[in-house]
C-alpha cells in the first residue's frame, strides 16, 4: 500500500519520537539502576520502557489529526480534554512500565518488584509524556514549522528569502454565513480549512496563517519548485473536498467551493510582537497574490498563477495553464503575466465539472431562495 506525504509525515513523526524517547531513556535507564545491575540490562531496559510508552502514544497524536472519533475529541470543553488525555497517558505509562519490568524480571528469573526505581521511572515517564504533549498542542496551534523557527531564532532578525504563496479563499463566505447561521457556518469553514490542511501536508506546504475564511499556504522556493507540488495544491484540495461532498452536503446542504492564487518572489521574514509573537513576511510578493486572487474574481477563473512562478517551475502533467491578458498591479512598475490553471487528463476535467456543477447548484439555490423572500 502507497503512503501519502501525509502517512509518511505520521510515521517521520512517530520514528522520531521513538528515536529522541530511547535515547533519553536509555540514559536515565542507566541511571537509576540499581549497583548491582549490568550498563547494558539497564540501557536496554529503559530502551524497551520508552518504545512500550512512546510508541502508542505518538501513534494516537498522529492519527488524532486525521480526523474520526480522536479528532472530535479536541472539540469537549477544554478541562474535559485535558482529563481524557491524562487518564490515557497514565494508563499508557503504568501498562508499559508493568509490561518493561514484567520482561525483565522473565529473563533473569526473578519476581517483579515495584520498588524505588519503579516510582522513579513512573514519575520520569508522565514528566516526559506531559513535556511531550506540551510540544504537540503549541506546534499544533502555531504550527510545527512556526515553532521550529521560533525556537531556533530563524527569524530573530528579518531576512530575506525567495518563497511561493498559495492564497485559497471560500466562494460566497457571506451568503453562506447568511444562510447557515453563525454557529454552523464557523463548522464548515472549520471543515473547508481542515480539508486544505490535509491538502498542505500532502504537498509539503507551510500554513502560514488563516484570514477569515482565507488561507495563506507557503513553500521556500527551492523546496516548492522541485516538483511543481504547489501548483498541483489547489487540485488536490478540490478533490479531498470532492470525497468528503456527501459529508457536506449531509451536514451543511452545500458543498464549499473556492478560488486560488500562486505567486512567488522576495519577502522578508521576521518575528514581530511581544505579548504574542508570530513570524511575519512583508514584501509586495504577498501583495501581489493578493490581488491575482482578487482578479479571480474578474476573470472568472478558479486558480490563477502568474508567469514569474510558471517560468521556473515544472507543470504538473495533469495540468494545463491558459496565458491571460497581463493584469496591472497597483505599485508594480510592470504588468503581471499570469494563466489560468485546469486539469487537462479526462479523470481532473471530471472532478473539475463536478465541483462547477456544485457551484451552480449553490448559485441556483440561492437564486430561489433570494426570489421567495
Amino acid at each position: 500500500m502507497k503512503l501519502t506525504r501525509r502517512g509518511r509525515r505520521e510515521w517521520r513523526i512517530v520514528l522520531w519520537i521513538g528515536m529522541a524517547s530511547a535515547v533519553i531513556s536509555g540514559y536515565f535507564g542507566l541511571a537509576i539502576a540499581p549497583d548491582d545491575e549490568h550498563p547494558v540490562r539497564a540501557i536496554l531496559l529503559g530502551v524497551l520502557t520508552s518504545l512500550l510508552i512512546a510508541t502508542p502514544i505518538s501513534i494516537v497524536e498522529a492519527r488524532r489529526a486525521r480526523g474520526g472519533p480522536l479528532r472530535r475529541l479536541r472539540r469537549l470543553p477544554l478541562a474535559l480534554y485535558f482529563a481524557i488525555k491524562v487518564v490515557f497517558y497514565l494508563l499508557v505509562i503504568v501498562f508499559g512500565l508493568l509490561m518493561s519490568r514484567w520482561i525483565a524480571a522473565w529473563t533473569a528469573d526473578r519476581e517483579i518488584s515495584l520498588d524505588a526505581v519503579f516510582g522513579s521511572s513512573l514519575v520520569f515517564a508522565v514528566a516526559m509524556s506531559l513535556v511531550g504533549n506540551l510540544i504537540v498542542e503549541i506546534g499544533g496551534l502555531l504550527g510545527f514549522a512556526t515553532l521550529e523557527n521560533l525556537l531556533t531564532g530563524r527569524y530573530v532578525q528579518p531576512r530575506r528569502e525567495q518563497r511561493v504563496f498559495l492564497l485559497i479563499d471560500m466562494r460566497n463566505s457571506t451568503g453562506l454565513a447568511e444562510r447557515l447561521g453563525p454557529i454552523r457556518f464557523h463548522e464548515l469553514l472549520n471543515w473547508f480549512l481542515r480539508d486544505i490542511s490535509d491538502a498542505a501536508l500532502e504537498c509539503d506546504a507551510e500554513i502560514h496563517k488563516y484570514v477569515g475564511d482565507e488561507a495563506i499556504l507557503t513553500w521556500p522556493v527551492d523546496r516548492a519548485l522541485a516538483d511543481g507540488a504547489c501548483l498541483a495544491c489547489p487540485f488536490i484540495v478540490r478533490d479531498i473536498i470532492a470525497g468528503n461532498r456527501e459529508q457536506y452536503r449531509a451536514r451543511f446542504g452545500v458543498v464549499p467551493t473556492f478560488r486560488a492564487a500562486l505567486h512567488c518572489g522576495e519577502i522578508v521574514a521576521g518575528e514581530i510582537g511581544d505579548v504574542r509573537r508570530e513570524i511575519a513576511y512583508v514584501g509586495d510578493t504577498l501583495n501581489t497574490t493578493a490581488r491575482l486572487l482578487d482578479a479571480t474574481k474578474a476573470m472568472g477563473r478558479d486558480v490563477l498563477v502568474s508567469a514569474d512562478l510558471l517560468q521556473q517551475t515544472r507543470l504538473p502533467a495533469d495540468l494545463r495553464a491558459e496565458p491571460l491578458p497581463t493584469l496591472e498591479v497597483r505599485g508594480r512598475s510592470a504588468p503581471l503575466g499570469i494563466a489560468a490553471l485546469r486539469r487537462s487528463a479526462p479523470g481532473g476535467e471530471a472532478l473539475d465539472q463536478a465541483a462547477q456543477d456544485a457551484l451552480r447548484q449553490e448559485d441556483d439555490e440561492q437564486h430561489q431562495q433570494h426570489t421567495v423572500d
